[in-house]
């Protein structure tokens, strides 16, 4: 059977160092409002998006120039009935020289056709990975979502993180 992780694959000419701490500014091509280490291994950060898409990941592998691995510890979407998807999904950014340049293949283990957020994640991971990353990376410059203060109440209490 055919894998449908969501997977995508970009092609820059930049080096694998730079392809590497691109991906690790988060806040530099997915969000500015992301609390926490995101540049070392063991690191946990936090992502929001207002009440849409809160969720923590803890970094699990780290291996400079080669591949960071990224997993969901906690996730709520305010627009899903599904409330475990992507909790306990691997993000995987492997990085390779090629005769082309440098390839970055992107895989979410766990994010499938089946989950209710497909479609939406599918777009938005696209959007983030094949724009704004690509763009960090090539240019220095990527567009994140802005900075955004609103979080739910409940979600800080429940995950017992800072208050702002």
């Amino acid at each position: 059977m055919k894998n449908q992780d969501y997977t995508t694959t970009l092609i820059v000419p930049n080096s694998t160092a730079e392809v590497f701490d691109a991906i690790n500014h988060v806040k530099g091509w997915w969000s500015e409002s992301i609390d926490g280490r995101t540049d070392e291994p063991d690191a946990e950060f936090l992502y929001h998006y207002k009440d849409v898409h809160v969720c923590k990941i803890k970094i699990v592998e780290f291996v400079p120039n080669e591949k960071v691995v990224w997993l969901v510890l906690e996730n709520h979407f305010n627009f899903t009935d599904d409330k475990t998807e992507w909790k306990g999904n691997k993000m995987v950014f492997e990085i390779a020289e090629t005769d082309h340049g440098t390839e970055l293949k992107f895989t979410q283990h766990g994010l499938t056709p089946e989950y209710e957020c497909y479609d939406v994640c599918n777009d938005a991971w696209t959007s983030y990975l094949q724009g704004s990353l690509k763009n960090l990376i090539t240019t220095g410059k990527g567009n994140p979502n802005t900075k955004d203060e609103t979080l739910n109440e409940e979600l800080i209490q429940k995950w017992n993180l800072p208050q702002k």
